[in-house]
């Protein structure tokens, strides 16, 4: 359903990729809101060798029908080769949030 709101999960090198991400998405309407949460470590593999950097978390509040637009976006955006992009529908919220993400206005 194109109106089913998502919850996203991006992450960043800094803050300045972070900032541009949030500003770009939710100024081009593809996302009600981002969330930046700095300072997590994050590590994985990469390449074949194990990773631990420094990354900003964004949590992106969007609807599945703003989705194809937002991930184009993001990932013509975004500085890294393999960017993350997950989306995971939310199965219920306080309901007049919901309906603001839905339409911000």
């Amino acid at each position: 359903m194109s109106d089913t709101v998502l919850l996203c999960y991006c992450t960043c090198p800094d803050t300045a990729s972070a900032q541009k991400l949030a500003d770009a998405l939710v100024g081009e309407r593809l996302a009600a809101c981002v969330n930046r949460i700095p300072a997590i470590a994050s590590t994985y593999r990469w390449k074949d060798q194990v990773v631990t950097d420094h990354e900003e978390l964004l949590l992106i509040k969007t609807t599945a029908g703003q989705f194809p637009a937002l991930k184009e976006r993001l990932l013509a955006l975004h500085p890294y080769e393999l960017p993350e992009l997950i989306a995971v529908p939310v199965a219920d919220g306080h309901r007049p949030y919901l309906d603001w993400v839905r339409d911000p206005g």
